[in-house]
């Protein structure tokens, strides 16, 4: 977990220079972020999504629920190639709602379930921490770590279908910037490196997960024994 928890940190730092190196660097378009979203959003035949501007740095995301597509302060008045990509890669998870994309679904249907898992696991890594003695002394070893496994299991099967859609929509980020000459040449390539680091944070934290589930799975075969 230590390892894991030194290479996510460069992996995000990583991510972070990446963006701040490319934001240096004007768009020959001149479009903004926004600009670039509602563009996006327009050649996709999509007329029912805000694009709309949030606080704090990297937050970009897109909320199926209320359909929008919450732009960084930084994204939302880019006019660069960084700016560009993720305003591209967050209309193409729009894009993915709009299409019924099925991992994009699936996704969607495991949220109620994914929040559920890690309140157990909040609540049951603070009894541990707190309460350890008389969690043990209440219920059982094996049926603790039993717990523990499903919601991490259900966590971990989570940060796996979250890679083909991450993946999937800066694939059509990318071939939409590229098709429409928002970007040129080099821009694309500074586009295409952003979103690789972005998505290499979902690789850690999926392999994370996977690790920590197979640590549980050992320890609760070991109390078995």
């Amino acid at each position: 977990m230590i390892v894991f928890g030194i290479i996510s940190f460069a992996v995000s730092s990583r991510l972070k220079s990446k963006f701040k190196k490319y934001s240096q660097i004007p768009l020959n378009k001149n479009l903004s972020g926004a600009e670039i979203a509602q563009l996006m959003l327009a050649d996709n035949g999509i007329h029912d999504v805000k694009v709309t501007s949030v606080g704090g740095e990297l937050t970009d995301h897109y909320n199926p629920v209320n359909k929008t597509v919450n732009l960084s302060e930084a994204v939302y008045h880019g006019r660069n190639a960084a700016a560009a990509a993720v305003a591209a890669h967050e209309c193409g998870h729009a894009v993915q709602h709009a299409t019924a994309y099925s991992m994009l679904q699936f996704r969607s249907a495991m949220v109620p379930v994914q929040n559920a898992s890690a309140k157990i696991l909040n609540i049951i890594m603070m009894m541990m921490l707190f309460g350890g003695f008389f969690l043990f002394q209440t219920f059982p070893v094996q049926l603790v770590l039993l717990v523990i496994i499903g919601a991490y299991g259900v966590m971990t099967l989570f940060s796996f279908v979250t890679l083909p859609v991450e993946f999937d929509a800066s694939r059509r980020a990318l071939a939409w910037v590229k098709q429409r000459n928002i970007v040129d040449t080099s821009e694309y390539g500074m586009a295409k490196d952003a979103l690789k680091w972005a998505a290499m944070t979902y690789v850690v934290v999926a392999v994370s997960s996977l690790v920590t589930l197979l640590y549980y799975i050992s320890m609760f075969l070991g109390n078995r024994d």
